[in-house]
């Protein structure tokens, strides 16, 4: 069978035929795994916690302070590693460099369960974050390997909406293992990191037998469906059309630098970063300050993240359907702020434990657009992993920042600096948002006109986004 190159020679048939084929193939064996290790991810990394409230700090003999250094120990070889991961990712193999990230972190998360002294956690948290870092850059730019522009967020709001999942989990989780709390002589908060840690390492190993590298050499699917989905992603853009284009140059790494649009979305990651990691990492704490102790704190941190869970996959089908990622990110920018102004004027635990479904919903659900925005609007190949990498390096800046506001800085319960800086940062989110979808919009304009005057052929080689036929999502 002739090998078809270009979309526009398979027949209208095939494509409807086909169309309802490969994306569900790929949503059962691509999707589900990447969906997993990104839940694992947020699990590991946040249940630190659920073990602070189960009583961690008090075993470990750790004040606020020591707290916050530990939280902080994670981000910074998390961010280190984005970079240089990304950059990685396509010449090592998405199916080996993936995997081996997550086996290695599960490891050093169950560690944290066995250790004795601060120190040891601290040089657990190291190595969690190190080997972390590249996995949610990695898998949105994985992911992007297989899915066309439109059908990516979707996807992406797919995984990361199992964070909120996570969230909800881990309350639940830490409550159910508290019953063996003192089992072979480890306190219920070591039993946390133990059972969770080793079932990341299991999958991690488990992952090395499906996880393919791309649509090109994915065993589930037939040459006619490999054809049309490398058709089919060249045709989107999402893709290069000839391997040399998607190959590393250092002019892209720059290219990306000078991208506009990048550097208006990165302070609105920086701002959400701040939030989600902040709400990730004190929820638990936040809710037991609101008169709920124990296992009921546990448990009543649950429902804000399922909420938030819920929202996000309704809202990314949306999305996805009418390619409105900006309105999106404005919309749960403003769930943010007017959450935030409830915690901040109310004295009511009600109406503030209530705020906690907005503003988590807000950071969650915003999250998944912000991301695919950039992701979508960045090519070629490396220009993109740039950008991705570079969101990802504000968002996780944030999580530091956060980790000292609500650690030590903003005292328990009232947390007022906090959210007087949580406030100021969602409405920095919704001008620089407007900003950004106003300046693409314009460019489409510009875009539209260029069009009108020459052809494809006409152009210089390696535009990328930046050519007249790559319209902007907005």
């Amino acid at each position: 069978m002739k090998e078809v190159d270009r979309f526009e020679e398979f027949s209208d048939a095939e494509k409807a035929r086909l169309e309802g084929t490969v994306w569900r193939k790929l949503d059962r064996w691509v999707l589900p795994v990447c969906t997993m290790f990104y839940l694992l991810s947020f699990l590991d990394r946040s249940n630190i916690a659920n073990a602070r409230v189960a009583g961690m700090q008090t075993s470990l003999k750790m004040s606020n302070y020591q707290y916050s250094i530990a939280l902080t120990m994670t981000y910074v070889p998390y961010i280190a590693a984005e970079f240089p991961s990304n950059l990685l990712l396509k010449s090592v193999g998405p199916r080996w460099m993936l995997p081996t990230m997550v086996t290695i972190w599960g490891f050093a998360a169950t560690m944290q369960g066995v250790v004795k002294s601060y120190s040891g956690l601290l040089a657990c948290r190291f190595f969690l974050g190190l080997m972390e870092g590249g996995l949610f850059p990695g898998l949105v730019l994985y992911m992007s390997f297989f899915y066309p522009r439109e059908r990516l967020q979707i996807r992406v709001a797919t995984f990361f909406a199992s964070a909120s999942l996570s969230g909800a989990f881990s309350g639940l989780l830490a409550a159910a293992i508290m019953n063996i709390n003192g089992k072979g002589g480890r306190p219920g908060w070591a039993w946390i990191f133990i059972i969770e840690g080793m079932f990341t390492f299991l999958f991690g190993l488990l992952a090395f037998l499906v996880l393919p590298n791309s649509p090109a050499t994915a065993r589930f699917f037939s040459t006619k469906e490999r054809n049309y989905v490398m058709a089919k992603l060249k045709a989107d853009g999402a893709v290069a059309g000839d391997d040399k284009s998607d190959g590393f140059k250092w002019i892209e790494v720059i290219r990306c630098c000078q991208s506009i649009h990048v550097w208006l979305l990165a302070p609105v990651l920086f701002f959400l970063g701040t939030t989600l990691y902040g709400l990730a990492y004190f929820e638990p704490t936040i809710v037991a300050g609101l008169g709920y102790t124990g296992n009921k704190a546990q448990l009543m941190s649950a429902p804000p993240f399922a909420f938030a869970f819920v929202v996000s996959m309704i809202t990314a089908v949306i999305s996805d359907r009418y390619k409105c990622r900006g309105f999106m990110l404005i919309f749960f920018s403003v769930c943010n702020l007017v959450g935030f102004i409830m915690f901040y004027a109310s004295k009511s635990n009600h109406v503030r434990y209530g705020s906690l479904f907005l503003t988590i919903s807000g950071s969650y659900c915003g999250a998944p657009p912000v991301i695919t925005w950039v992701a979508n609007n960045s090519a070629p190949h490396i220009r993109r992993a740039t950008s991705v990498a570079i969101a990802f390096i504000m968002t996780n800046s944030g999580g530091i920042l956060v980790t000292w506001l609500l650690g030590s800085l903003s005292p328990a319960p009232n947390y007022t600096k906090a959210t007087i800086t949580f406030i100021i940062m969602s409405v920095g989110m919704v001008v620089l948002s407007s900003a950004t979808l106003a300046y693409l919009w314009h460019q489409n304009r510009l875009k539209a006109e260029r069009r009108q005057y020459g052809t494809p052929e006409d152009e210089p080689e390696g535009l990328g986004d930046q050519s007249a036929w790559f319209i902007y999502n907005l």
